[in-house]
């Protein structure tokens, strides 16, 4: 599972390459991290920042810097239903609508 994951990151990462050439940070989960940091940091240069929750006590509710912008990012995209199930057949329409969706909670904020 773990392989998975990170073979399927370095696949996404590899593709930013040259959308994004004045990228300098990624923020991640606590799932991405170790050899995919440091593959990131030996092919693009970029730094793989993971926020990670304490383990002190998880039930306890703490504000976590930078944290906050995936969570809240993924709760946007919650409010689209046609990204709420799986009704894409192809991968590249599913990524077109996340990235429509981006696109109008962009605009609503720069115009509210």
């Amino acid at each position: 599972m773990v392989t998975k994951r990170l073979k399927g990151a370095s696949l996404v990462v590899d593709n930013l390459a040259f959308k994004f050439p004045r990228l300098i940070k990624i923020l991640a989960d606590g799932g991405y991290g170790g050899t995919l940091a440091d593959w990131i940091m030996d092919k693009f240069g970029w730094e793989l920042e993971v926020v990670l929750r304490p383990d002190e006590c998880p039930s306890k509710f703490q504000v976590l810097p930078k944290r906050w912008i995936v969570e809240r990012s993924f709760a946007w995209l919650e409010n689209f239903r046609r990204l709420t199930i799986d009704y894409e057949f192809h991968a590249d329409t599913a990524v077109a609508m996340v990235q429509l969706a981006f696109c109008k909670i962009m605009l609503n904020k720069y115009f509210d």
